[in-house]
């Protein structure tokens, strides 16, 4: 029998040839310091060899939860579900095949997605005392995970991330809204908070929007056909459909969370009548591909922004406002942070975070977690004409309204000829009157109509009235797509 002889270079050849043993490989959001989510199956996942076998182990002792799973990799991907676990920790969540990965100080609490564009991507470092801010930052129990900047033109499985303890040395670059919310949320549940961050700033709701939600909308269909119509090599950029869905939530899914809290809409609002449309399905497709339908989604109404003006007009930024507010009235389980004190004339980036945060965390209490408290400020409901002045009745009333720091300011009002005029208000129990010399037969009342508005109307409860409108007349972006 003759023997075969091989040079180095083919034994190499032959070798490379052969099918890679592939380690067993969690997904980036399974490591050390991690928050899984309390009260629901937990899925865990990651990518091993077709032929292993794969083990998943956490033992939770003081639970009385001792889980071993198993799972066969099926094309080099496993999943596996750990049983809902309550608050707790720490742990350690081990996984074996060929190789063994064990992930330590795992705590189960809550978990948090939060994104949007720059005013939820806008850092500790960069808002107001921020040193004040970092100094008081050591929180064992929240845990920070950021997800890197990426678009793609498909859905994305992993992203190369890890959490990272909440301490003064790791949340300075942090979102700050997110970061808030999160310790208002901790003090208030007094349980772990897992904060998942994956926002970029300027960018478009479409973006964050997946494309079977826009081209199964009669309404939304266009800005995919915009996509479609865009130049392969521009494409890549961050204001295109679905493009930052793909890239920076897919990745995300099925990682088990309580909900999502979310600032945008500054870079919709010159189509801010389309936004009513676009808003809610990319809600309810976040909702729809994480499986949850009842998915608490927080959200954030824009903050006053450019010049002060005297006198009544129309506002692009009055009506994106409104979009949310209608999203919110519309939507189960949604709920909106007003901030109309907190804005800035001349910054789109007011720097005050601390009030956001806190805000959207009354709403994730109030909806999320069934807390009887008040959450929100006042919202417009109905109007009645008496004579020459319109009576105005609202929800989320709380311990009564207020006008902050003098007389009610912000309303306008307008009869038949639809042309408005800065109007006189005063508060009537739980009712605000609204009425000037200059219009004699009411037909509509405004409060906030304007890019940057200046108002005072409050609960008692601490929390602004959102900017609202009675009439239904079409407004500047009526149309624009």
């Amino acid at each position: 029998m003759q023997r075969r002889f091989f040079s180095p270079l083919t034994l190499v050849l032959l070798l490379a040839a052969l099918p890679a043993r592939a380690d067993i490989k969690p997904h980036a959001l399974f490591s050390d310091g991690m928050v899984l989510q309390q009260g629901v199956k937990c899925p865990v996942w990651g990518t091993s060899d077709d032929e292993e076998v794969v083990t998943v182990t956490f033992d939770a002792a003081d639970q009385g939860i001792s889980a071993k799973l198993t799972a066969q990799p099926a094309n080099g991907a496993w999943r596996v579900e750990l049983p809902a676990l309550k608050a707790g920790g720490p742990y350690t969540l081990t996984m074996k095949a060929k190789n063994t990965v064990s992930v330590k100080d795992v705590l189960v609490g809550e978990v948090w997605v939060a994104s949007g564009q720059s005013n939820m991507e806008w850092s500790i470092n960069a808002g107001e005392t921020p040193a004040q801010i970092k100094e008081g930052a050591e929180h064992k129990h929240i845990r920070l995970f950021t997800v890197p900047k990426r678009t793609s033109d498909k859905p994305e499985k992993d992203i190369n991330a890890k959490w990272t303890p909440c301490t003064p040395q790791t949340v300075g670059g942090f979102s700050a809204v997110a970061y808030h919310f999160g310790v208002a949320l901790h003090k208030a549940r007094e349980v772990p908070v897992g904060l998942i961050h994956s926002s970029w700033g300027g960018t478009i709701c479409e973006a964050w929007t997946p494309k079977e939600a826009l081209v199964k909308n009669d309404e939304l269909k266009v800005l995919w056909d915009r996509y479609e119509n865009t130049a392969p090599d521009k494409r890549k950029g961050a204001n295109n459909a679905a493009v930052l869905y793909n890239g920076m939530i897919a990745c995300l899914q099925p990682y088990a969370i309580k909900g999502a809290i979310w600032y945008q809409g500054e870079s919709n609002a010159g189509r801010a009548y389309q936004y009513r449309t676009l808003f809610p399905e990319m809600i309810k497709s976040w909702r729809e591909t994480w499986k949850n339908p009842d998915m608490p989604f927080l959200f954030v109404q824009l903050a006053p922004f450019m010049a002060i003006v005297d006198q009544p007009q129309e506002s692009a930024w009055a009506e994106l406002r409104e979009a949310q507010l209608m999203t919110m009235e519309n939507l189960k389980n949604t709920g909106m942070a007003v901030i109309t004190d907190i804005g800035d004339p001349k910054d789109i980036h007011p720097k005050p975070k601390r009030p956001v945060g806190e805000r959207l965390a009354l709403a994730a209490r109030a909806l999320g977690y069934g807390e009887k408290i008040t959450y929100s400020g006042p919202i417009y409901s109905q109007k009645e004409v008496q004579g020459n002045k319109m009576y105005l009745s609202f929800k989320h009333v709380g311990k009564g309204l207020e006008a902050r720091e003098g007389d009610l300011k912000g309303f306008t009002i307008a009869g038949d000829d639809r042309k408005f005029h800065n109007a006189q208000a005063k508060i009537e129990g739980d009712k605000v009157v609204v009425w000037s010399d200059k219009v004699e037969k009411p037909a509509a009342v405004r409060y906030g109509w304007a890019n940057c508005p200046v108002v005072n109307l409050w609960n008692k409860d601490g929390l602004p009235a959102s900017p609202f409108r009675t009439d239904d007349w079409p407004g500047q972006t009526a149309g624009k797509k």
